[in-house]
């Protein structure tokens, strides 16, 4: 389940990526990552498993200051020694022929100084300084083991975040360094896939002179708090003011069972010279991030819910006038989540929002307010960014890997401009995707994404599969992801039907809040209409259909498996909730359960009815269940659980336990097994 709304670009949904972390670079032993596709692969036609580990990952894109030219970095694994490497690349933002910038390794890419020059992190996580070709190369000295880092808009000075130990380990409090045991005295002790390192993300500033940083300071100085807020660090929650002045940021300070239990974070407003702060969303308790100075420095806009505890309440556009101290909610009205906020000038902001099933810029006016949309298709858009009156972006789809795309901010185009993975695309068939409404139960318009296989021939009969959404309040517009990709299951031989199902985000705020405390109630209902509705369709044989989902997906599959009434023959669930109760108890982010839940058990909640351990008795269906050993915000015992149960009710079942993987499967040759044993799984119950 989530975090909070994230951007596409940092999420490819909840099934497909792991926290926010650095990027990788290059691995000194790794080969020569031959990822051509051999003439058996070429024969073939169709996407695998293997293929998927040959494609180019889109990483970090950066516009030029002149809005001429888009930096970007790609990722390419090597499935067979897991080796990895990120190299640099460039291209006009008009489209073009890319030039690759580095061979050696280099992520994290950084215009300044008006576009003369860009900063990245090399191969042995050292800050280089280059020019706009990549030819002339310096490396920095003085800065070690750091993480994010930003050089201010004039060159002369940087901050960037690194790790600051201010907690004793057992081993140092008894000085005894054989032994492991941790003494714990409070909650958030561990989070989403790793236990406290006893140390805290902290903001650093320093002097630059583009060879070397000098005078480095903690802002942070002693603070038990981070910045930015785990477990994504997201870069887009520090940033600087156009005149260096100033450094805004990201932080929730909270500690212990309070950070457990609640969402409130802060935008503090500091002054690099004076070290005096202002905390810009006083008095505001849900989640306030992101800040975005106006090019003229004189107004701060960002992200911000106004529910302590909801991590799902609207995500609403603010601005802050730095002289004033005044606020404003400049999108009032507007029941979509804003994200990705840019300043086109003093009065114009760019943004993006999911919407009705995809994910589009908008854009409004500080005057006359509103919000009017820019760009239109069946696309998934993130990491907006704006300069000179230019537009970069990245952009997936249900058949497309994230690629670099430029917008044209007056006709609302979408171009793709980059082809990482034009070879592979040249040599393979995909599935089209088509958009579909149903009316559910109650008289409602659902919306849902249909994928077919490729070739598909509507004279046939296929069978089908409910792809069940994770989050729950996350978004289903077109997306690619490296594990539940919808081209692979369409490959082979599946029909494909993503329903929108209550709870997403894109169809107005009261549709995505109405899950809250009622999880095994409407929404499941709109799975099992869609599912109805699609069991009619002639090209559908309803007695070969199955449901599959992650995270809050892997909950609806163990609640579906006690409702669906014989219209599944096979499940698969991934890290899914069983067992409320227990799951209360071992999970870190409990402002969620005690919103989405009710409270915690002992306070008896009507909702825990909507417990799939309580339905076990009607379970009758073959199921695969995957869970991995780090995940601690779904802990792997609820997937455990869920296989006792299904065993002992003699239901034909297997467990599949990564035990190094979270709440994702990210490793290469994990993926080909998990790949492998979902297929296998839907063949045996299904073909």
């Amino acid at each position: 389940m989530k975090r909070y709304q994230v951007t596409i670009s940092l999420l490819l949904m909840l099934f497909s990526v792991s926290c926010k972390q650095k990027e990788t670079v290059t691995v000194e032993s790794a080969p020569q990552f031959n990822n051509q596709l051999t003439a058996e692969e070429k024969a073939g036609g169709v996407i695998t498993p293997e293929i998927m580990w040959k494609f180019g990952r889109l990483g970090n894109i950066a516009l030029s200051p002149d809005g001429s030219t888009v930096l970007y970095t790609v990722t390419e694994r090597d499935l067979m020694t897991e080796a990895s490497r990120t190299n640099i690349f460039s291209i006009p933002i008009t489209g073009g022929d890319p030039v690759q910038l580095t061979t050696d390794g280099g992520s994290s890419p950084r215009w300044f100084g008006d576009g003369k020059s860009f900063a990245y992190v090399n191969n042995d996580g050292k800050l280089v300084i280059t020019d706009p070709k990549g030819s002339v190369k310096q490396t920095v000295e003085g800065l070690d083991n750091f993480e994010i880092f930003s050089i201010s808009p004039a060159g002369d000075n940087i901050y960037f975040t690194k790790r600051v130990k201010l907690d004793l380990t057992a081993n140092e409090k008894y000085n005894l360094p054989k032994a492991k045991v941790r003494i714990i005295d409070n909650l958030m002790y561990r989070h989403w896939n790793s236990w406290s390192d006893y140390s805290y993300s902290h903001i650093f500033v320093a002097s630059f002179n583009g060879k070397s940083v000098s005078g480095e300071k903690d802002i942070m100085d002693g603070q038990k708090f981070e910045s930015p807020l785990s477990p994504y660090f997201d870069e887009g929650e520090i940033s600087w003011s156009p005149d260096g002045k100033y450094i805004a940021y990201t932080t929730k300070r909270l500690r212990g069972k309070e950070d457990a239990r609640s969402t409130n974070s802060d935008i503090i407003l500091y002054e690099v010279s004076s070290g005096k702060e202002i905390n810009i969303s006083e008095g505001n308790r849900g989640y306030d991030r992101s800040p975005v100075f106006s090019p003229d420095g004189a107004k701060i806009a960002y992200q911000s819910m106004e529910r302590d505890g909801y991590e799902a309440d609207l995500d609403r556009l603010m601005v802050y006038d730095i002289n004033t101290k005044n606020r404003t909610w400049v999108t009032k009205g507007w029941e979509f989540d804003v994200q990705n906020i840019n300043w086109a000038d003093e009065q114009n902001i760019y943004f993006i929002c999911e919407y009705l099933g995809t994910s589009q810029v908008f854009k409004t006016n500080l005057s006359i307010k509103g919000v009017d949309r820019v760009t239109e298709g069946n696309h998934g858009l993130g990491s907006l960014q704006m300069e000179s009156g230019k537009i970069a972006a990245s952009m997936m789809s249900f058949s497309l890997a994230m690629e670099v795309a430029a917008i044209d901010m007056n006709t609302g185009e979408v171009k793709q401009i980059s082809g990482i993975n034009k070879a592979i695309y040249e040599s393979i068939k995909m599935g089209k995707a088509e958009e579909k409404y149903v009316k559910t139960s109650d008289g409602k318009d659902l919306q849902m994404w249909i994928i077919f296989p490729p070739d598909f021939d509507p004279a046939k009969k296929y069978p089908a599969l409910l792809f069940c959404n994770g989050g729950p309040q996350s978004s289903l517009s077109p997306f690619w992801s490296y594990r539940w990709n919808m081209q692979m299951m369409a490959a082979k031989g599946y029909i494909v039907y993503a329903p929108n199902r209550r709870g997403v985000v894109g169809f107005g705020q009261a549709w995505k809040e109405q899950i809250s405390q009622d999880y095994g109630g409407k929404n499941m209902q709109d799975y099992l209409d869609a599912t109805d509705a699609m069991a009619k369709e002639p090209y559908v044989d309803s007695q070969r259909m199955g449901a599959v989902g992650a995270s809050y997906g892997g909950y609806s599959v163990f609640y579906l498996a006690g409702i669906h009434g014989g219209r599944f023959k096979v499940f698969i669930s991934h890290c899914g909730v069983f067992n409320f109760i227990s799951e209360y108890g071992s999970t870190e982010e409990l402002w969620f359960n005690d919103f989405d839940y009710g409270g915690p058990y002992w306070e008896l909640p009507e909702s825990y009815k909507y417990s799939p351990h309580l339905l076990v008795d009607n379970w009758d269906t073959p199921i695969l269940i995957i869970t991995g050993a780090n995940d601690f915000r779904i802990p792997y015992t609820q997937s455990m659980e869920a296989f006792t149960a299904a065993q002992l009710h003699n239901i034909p079942s297997r467990f599949l336990f990564f035990e190094d993987e979270s709440h994702w499967v990210l490793k290469p040759q994990n993926s080909i097994i998990w790949q492998n044993e979902f297929f296998s799984w839907l063949e045996t119950y299904l073909k």
